[in-house]
């Protein structure tokens, strides 16, 4: 299959995405009170999964990738306007890197169909939220058990993510139903083409 060439309008909506994940780390800047035992929730797997739900799995992963690599570099645009290397090597670390498999397993779902449907897109963003916290939540176990020296019990990992993971399940079936929405208005509009290749 060749591979499709990226537009200008490509990668603004790329670019877009990387954006959203940045406002997304730090809503607690506007809204303090949203905020579990000090740590602060945030929409990063809301606009995560939209990306690949909307864009396909190619532009999709290809916006958490810019957005990590920005965050990499220096750029505030992770939680607490945090950036740098050394975000990777907090607890949280994992999750900035689970975006990128999450974003891409949630677009191949619906990629597999032309005119995916809202259980697609509701599988869709389930998976993809199971992926960012297995992948999120034994890296932070990892990190504390490691180069963190605070060992703590992999039961208590998890349980200390039990809240933040029935936010993100409740927000993936309104995801799941404003992804569905957007996407058939989107496509009647003669919108972005969607990239089913990597």
């Amino acid at each position: 299959m060749k591979k499709q060439k990226l537009r200008a309008s490509d990668m603004a909506l790329v670019g877009m995405f990387a954006a959203l994940m940045g406002i997304g780390a730090n809503i607690t800047s506007f809204a303090p009170f949203l905020q579990i035992g000090g740590i602060p929730l945030t929409m990063q797997p809301f606009f995560c999964l939209l990306a690949g739900l909307l864009l396909g799995r190619r532009l999709g992963a290809l916006s958490m990738i810019v957005y990590a690599l920005v965050g990499l570099i220096g750029a505030p645009v992770f939680a607490s306007f945090s950036g740098g290397a050394a975000a990777f090597l907090k607890g949280s670390g994992g999750f900035i890197l689970s975006y990128i498999p999450a974003a891409y397993a949630a677009g191949s779902i619906t990629d597999r169909k032309s005119e995916p449907g809202t259980g697609h897109f509701f599988t869709a963003s389930f998976i993809g939220t199971l992926i960012i916290y297995v992948i999120g939540v034994n890296y932070m176990y990892l990190a504390f058990r490691t180069w963190l020296d605070t060992p703590i019990a992999y039961p208590h990992a998890w349980g200390m993510m039990t809240w933040f993971f029935i936010k993100d399940l409740a927000f993936s079936v309104l995801l799941a139903a404003l992804a569905s929405k957007v996407y058939r208005a989107v496509q009647k509009a003669g919108g972005f083409r969607r990239h089913t290749t990597f």
